[in-house]
């Protein structure tokens, strides 16, 4: 099935976003826009809204971001082309016709649907039976309730070769060995797949049964048996309880990947409903990727043994080249010898989420494993650190991450061999050191900060934003909290904020056009004469990596500026009003924190000095 721009951006058009969204979030006006607690993350204070105008919603809390589509395959966990057709129906629209080939398949996946179905209830229906016993007394050992066993629909196969091929012969044999359930030699009769297991049903995102994993009731091999790739199953695509979990992650705000089916089984019955496992592989691109989709870190928590640990550290390796801005993983190390399972058995929902409090991101996952990996004795050790260092962050794709990645993988290496000096502390009282103490906000601070940031800074900072748009997400909620005393300065903050909200694949010059359309084009134009601002972010042509450390600078001794000349004011303020030692200490303590931030500026200043007389600056 073709669907083209056109239908789609109709189907947009059709849409009421906030009538959508409405039917699972309350919403409230809030001027043009509709405003809610986000679905997506657990909040107490609305920061998600609903622009029906412009047909997007966004939280300025988790960054969730999409259209009407995208809330429909992320909030509702919806494949694409099921979410297109739900909104088609609703909006009134018939979809695209399908071509021969299209509908043959899709006519060919009913038949298989109805197989896995029927399979499923008979599965059920031999559980719940005689011949269930020994498959009954499994899960009563491994603390599998009924209830539990009934909701993720378990099931068993009996020792047989024909059992099941009988019980659904009016499928005929073919559609049976293409769903799977029998196994297909050549010269001889189909007969069944699965014989003397558990049987465990593995669901689409829309719940339907697509395949199934078969547990060995006492000692053989495989102990655990999957299905084969079919039409319905691409075990590398799928993840297990992906139907049940969707739904409690984005509730949660989380989602747990475990190994196997029991540890989901066993967490869900502890109350832990939001956890799926890949299917006998390691993590794949695309199940990665549909993670992601729920949330935006997930946590990787398989068994505390070394085979666990290598398949949580070779999924970091394959999740690298696809992190972007906010995505990545978090891990979770078990005790040794341990599952989530036994885990749940001897410390009950506590112990686990006593682990899940405190995940280590993946920078930290990794950075351990290098380190790990031989001794740091010798240069020449050290030096293959770094090295393998900076092969792992130059695998990411995205500019933006790359780059905090060097940097965070370079501030780590080097304080790994060099010795850290200690902070500057003014004044030592005894063995304790002197702290400044709260003081009364006087009139003097309240002028101080009244009268805002530095323009000249700011001014160079927002010529950097209009630069380098890209940088303009990770500075957002600081960039939209900044106060600033000149009217026009802000009112431009606020417009390239908001266009860089609308349109995250912006480049300059488009941001300049937007800029000019709204009034802004004189101002804008101004700000772009690099030759006025001595810093390596006003300049075209420079290095992204130098570009994107002096920009965090800069905007970090904008904001600390105010704050330490108002504290400043406050201790002069102290000190006038009453002489003390203490009053004292701390003017001379602020003073060289207000100078310290004087040579952070200076120094940006001389590192742009210093790049323009060794090279060619663009302008």
């Amino acid at each position: 099935m073709s669907l083209s721009p056109a239908f789609l951006d109709e189907l947009r058009a059709r849409t009421s976003l906030s009538a959508l969204i409405g039917k699972t979030t309350k919403l409230q006006k809030a001027g043009r826009e509709m405003r809610g607690c986000c679905p997506f993350h657990n909040e107490k204070t609305p920061s998600f809204y609903v622009n029906d105008d412009k047909g997007f919603y966004h939280c300025f809390g988790c960054s969730a971001h999409g259209d009407a589509i995208r809330w429909m395959t992320d909030q509702r966990g919806l494949p694409f082309i099921d979410a297109v057709k739900e909104l088609a129906q609703a909006a009134g629209l018939e979809m695209p016709a399908q071509d021969r080939q299209s509908a043959e398949k899709a006519e060919r996946a009913k038949g298989l649907h109805e197989v896995m179905a029927d399979a499923a209830i008979w599965f059920t229906e031999q559980l719940n039976g005689l011949s269930g016993n020994d498959a009954r007394a499994l899960l009563d050992r491994r603390g599998i309730s009924p209830e539990t066993a009934r909701t993720f629909g378990m099931g068993f196969a009996p020792d047989s070769r024909g059992r099941l091929k009988t019980a659904l012969k009016d499928y005929g044999d073919p559609l049976l060995v293409e769903a799977g359930m029998l196994i297909q030699v050549e010269g001889k009769e189909p007969y069944d797949r699965f014989r003397g297991r558990l049987m465990i049903p593995i669901r689409d995102a829309r719940g339907r049964t697509i395949a199934f994993g078969g547990r060995i009731l006492d000692q053989g091999e495989p102990k655990y048996l999957n299905s084969p790739d079919t039409p319905l199953f691409d075990k590398g695509r799928t993840l297990y309880n992906l139907d049940r979990a969707a739904p409690a992650a984005r509730k949660a705000g989380r989602v747990l990947v475990v190994e196997g089916y029991m540890d989901v089984i066993a967490l869900s019955q502890a109350g832990i409903h939001e956890a799926v496992a890949p299917l006998g592989t390691a993590l794949t691109e695309a199940q990665l990727e549909r993670l992601w989709r729920m949330v935006d870190v997930p946590i990787l928590c398989f068994d505390g043994d070394a085979a666990g640990q290598k398949a949580a550290l070779r999924a970091a390796h394959r999740a690298l080249p696809m992190l972007a801005p906010g995505r990545s993983l978090s891990f979770v190390t078990l005790p040794q010898g341990q599952d989530p399972d036994d885990l749940v058995k001897q410390g009950g929902p506590a112990a686990v989420e006593a682990l899940l409090a405190k995940p280590e991101p993946l920078v930290e996952r990794l950075w351990q494993s290098e380190v790990a990996a031989e001794p740091l004795d010798t240069p020449e050790q050290r030096a293959g650190l770094k090295r393998r260092l900076s092969d792992l962050a130059n695998s990411i794709a995205d500019p933006a991450v790359k780059s905090e990645y060097l940097a965070e993988f370079r501030r780590r290496a080097d304080a790994q061999v060099t010795p850290q000096r200690k902070p500057f502390v003014p004044f030592q009282r005894g063995k304790q050191p002197w702290r400044p103490g709260p003081l009364p906000v006087t009139q003097d601070a309240k002028a101080v900060r009244a009268a805002g940031i530095d323009r000249v800074l700011a001014k160079a900072v927002l010529a950097g934003l209009i630069r380098h748009p890209a940088e303009i997400a990770r500075h957002m909620e600081v960039l939209g909290s900044l106060k600033l005393a000149d009217g026009a300065l802000g009112r431009l903050f606020e417009a390239v904020v908001d266009v860089a909200l609308e349109d995250r694949q912006l480049d300059s010059a488009r941001l300049v056009t937007i800029l000019a359309r709204s009034g802004f084009e004189g101002i804008a134009s101004d700000l772009l004469r690099a030759d006025t601002m001595p810093y390596s972010f006003t300049r075209k042509a420079a290095d992204t990596v130098r570009v994107r450390e002096d920009l965090d600078e800069a905007i970090a001794i904008l904001i600390a500026r105010p704050e330490v000349d108002a504290l400043l004011a406050e201790a002069t303020s102290a000190m006038q009003a009453r002489f003390t030692d203490e009053a004292f200490e701390r003017q001379v303590a602020l003073v060289r924190e207000k100078q310290a931030l004087e040579l952070r500026l200076a120094n940006l200043c001389q590192a742009h000095e210093d790049a323009r007389l060794s090279g060619p600056e663009g302008n």
